[in-house]
């Protein structure tokens, strides 16, 4: 049976909450309870939401060091190339290929590589750009970025029932609950 049935064509259920810690108790009963596709929203950063939620490491530095690396391998190979194979000018009997003289542009290019790579790499772990999402149709969701906390449980996560789900939620003495509509 899938998940659209029995929730009736929701996205999932809200739970408002007045203080950061508030938020991060509640996510940490949610963890507990065995909730899995889990979400906060928050004004401003919280560190232990993070380990509250259950998330998992990101994939973000991996990709960041590669990035460096082959940035600086590539720098240093476009140098290789032009000293010694395409244009091998022989300067005083100086060596074609002199490594020193190849470290600063070789840098430069590995932190181009990594940020870069980190720049594209968050927009696209994020999902970004990300102009529509369906927290946005919970009216109070609106003073999400000044001064309320939100918790959601999404109907993709195994442990859902919307009525069971919803009253867990109450248990957690939100300031309300609300449907989250696709």
């Amino acid at each position: 049976m899938s998940a659209s049935i029995p929730t009736g064509g929701i996205h999932g259920l809200m739970a408002e909450f007045d203080s950061a810690t508030e938020l991060v108790a509640a996510a940490n009963k949610t963890r507990e309870a065995g909730f899995v596709d889990v979400d906060a929203y928050s004004p401003i950063p919280i560190e232990e939401l993070h380990h509250a939620i259950g998330f998992k490491a990101t994939k973000l530095p991996l990709m960041v060091l590669i990035g460096g690396l082959l940035g600086g391998s590539g720098g240093f190979t476009l140098q290789y190339w032009a000293s010694a194979i395409a244009y091998p000018l022989n300067v005083g009997g100086k060596p074609l290929v002199s490594w020193p003289m190849f470290i600063p542009v070789t840098f430069e290019c590995s932190i181009l590589g990594a940020a870069l790579t980190c720049v594209f790499g968050m927009i696209m772990l994020n999902k970004l750009p990300q102009p529509y999402h369906p927290v946005f149709n919970v009216d109070a969701f609106g003073r999400a970025s000044t001064d309320r906390f939100f918790l959601v449980i999404e109907t993709t996560d195994p442990r859902f029932e919307r009525h069971t789900t919803w009253k867990f939620l109450e248990g957690l003495h939100p300031v309300g609950v609300s449907e989250v509509a696709p």
